[in-house]
């Protein structure tokens, strides 16, 4: 939780975890600190039964798409469950993926049940809003549009740049989307599911596309 992209605010947390945590704590500049009982969390927090610490960030105001080149991103067309967004989030924290473009269409990336669903992710991954089109025609590198017909995955190489593009949980891409995509990917189903959950067909790419 500690290593976040974003300048934390404060922590509440019990004083147990306070103290296994104090030598990080006082690494972090300007930051309030507030020992509180499990029953105060569980007052302030928004989970039935929350963990031994709360932190509060700024939500970030809008900012431009970072550049494309030497990293991979994430492009998210229209998702709409705060489960599914939350998920994609922490499979990116764990890829080592720094960056997340949604389109207008997606769910708020900080809606509690998003932000609960990254398990702390939401800290130190970048997220952006921004139409796909456009970043699409100028990210200057290679995008993998996520579809039923595409090229098998397992026939791709590992890459260090590119955009992954990822459609509604129900629709997929809308084709001018799509269009704007150098590759197809798809995985292949060795089963008679008519489709995959979006965070776990993200996940899935992720592994494939990025490790050697």
């Amino acid at each position: 939780m500690l290593a976040a992209a974003q300048p934390m605010e404060a922590v509440y947390a019990t004083a147990p975890w306070m103290l296994q945590h104090r030598p990080l704590l006082d690494k972090v500049h300007r930051l309030e600190v507030n020992v509180v009982t499990e029953e105060e969390l569980a007052r302030i927090s928004s989970l039935t039964t929350p963990n031994q610490a709360l932190a509060v960030l700024p939500i970030p105001g809008h900012a431009e798409p970072a550049a494309f080149r030497e990293g991979v991103a994430l492009a998210l067309e229209d998702i709409q469950d705060p489960g599914n967004m939350g998920t994609i989030i922490r499979i990116a924290d764990w890829f080592g993926i720094a960056q997340i473009v949604c389109s207008p269409g997606c769910v708020d990336a900080y809606n509690p049940k998003t932000v609960q669903a990254t398990m702390g992710s939401i800290a130190r991954v970048k997220i952006v809003e921004a139409g796909l089109p456009e970043v699409l025609q100028h990210a200057g590198v290679a995008s993998y549009a996520a579809t039923l017909h595409g090229k098998n995955i397992g026939d791709f190489e590992p890459i260090t740049e590119g955009i992954i593009v990822i459609g509604n949980e129900s629709r997929g891409l809308h084709p001018a989307t799509m269009a704007l995509c150098t590759e197809r990917v798809t995985i292949p189903r060795l089963g008679f599911a008519e489709s995959l959950n979006a965070a776990v067909a993200t996940g899935i790419i992720c592994g494939r596309l990025l490790i050697r």
